[in-house]
């Protein structure tokens, strides 16, 4: 498995689309729309790969000069538990660290809220709901 940043617009990044609707989208009934996409164009992508399969991704966007948000994790259905977002997390950190950034947030899926606190993520929100699904703010610092 390789790690690596992806750039927006290119053949992977419409990979990496296409898995985030499978996993995080598809099950909700939610697409995409075109101007949601478009705001994606200075994140920092990155992505798993197997070969030319990509196997899970995130995203990076920009909050402040000291801090990311994490978005869009996924991994594929038949592969999660088998340590590629435990990676996925590991090189967004450390690219993170190398960017300069100090503090990484993002919106957790509560049943998601474990995954993350595994790798020093704490709870600072209460309860909300996006995409239809109850969330946490959670946070940790680099």
């Amino acid at each position: 498995m390789g790690l690596k940043q992806i750039d927006y617009g290119t053949p992977e990044y419409m990979q990496m689309v296409k898995l985030r609707y499978n996993i995080l989208r598809q099950p909700l009934g939610l697409g995409f729309s075109p101007e949601e996409l478009e705001q994606e164009k200075d994140d920092i992508l990155i992505a798993a790969f197997d070969d030319d399969e990509m196997l899970g991704c995130c995203m990076l966007v920009p909050i402040d000069n000291n801090t990311l948000r994490v978005r869009q994790m996924a991994v594929n259905n038949n592969l999660q538990g088998k340590g590629i977002g435990a990676s996925i997390m590991s090189f967004a950190e450390n690219l993170a660290r190398d960017k300069g950034y100090r503090n990484l947030i993002m919106h957790a899926r509560d049943t998601a809220i474990g995954f993350y606190e595994k790798f020093g993520y704490h709870v600072i929100s209460d309860t909300f709901r996006e995409v239809n699904l109850p969330h946490h703010v959670m946070e940790k610092r680099l």
